[in-house]
């Protein structure tokens, strides 16, 4: 009896240790104020659509013509393909403006996409469900 016992806990224990990766997904509202907006003109420079979560790199470049590579964050991938929004849509190059929320810790230069305008006219909304791209 004390051998099952002991073979129960240690299963238990097991099962336990892989649900520890799960604890460490973040809230975006922990680390994004959907209330604080900003919006940037640029190019994208790269693009990494992977879990668990996409990234959208783009050259943003001010006043001065210095550039400043920004970070925007976005949702699953499987998340965007069934509210719409696939990874053909964006290639690196593409003129665009991106609206984001600001990051919480003070981050500059990373957001969490809000929309993408595009400079054909298209606008493609993140969190909107399956009307996500608008072809105006």
């Amino acid at each position: 009896m004390t051998q099952n016992l002991r073979n129960a806990l240690a299963a238990s224990f097991g099962l336990l240790l892989l649900a520890i990766p799960a604890l460490g997904h973040h809230s975006v509202t922990a680390e994004f104020d959907s209330s604080k907006l900003f919006s940037v003109k640029g190019t994208i420079s790269k693009i990494e659509w992977v879990n668990p979560h996409i990234y959208l790199y783009a050259d943003v470049k001010d006043e001065n013509g210095t550039v400043t590579n920004y970070s925007f964050e976005a949702g699953p991938p499987g998340n965007l393909r069934r509210a719409g929004v696939v990874r053909t849509m964006f290639n690196v190059g593409d003129q665009v403006t991106i609206d984001a929320a600001m990051a919480k810790d003070g981050t500059r230069h990373l957001g969490l996409v809000k929309a993408v305008h595009f400079a054909d006219g298209r606008t493609i909304v993140f969190g909107k469900g399956p009307d996500a791209e608008d072809k105006n």
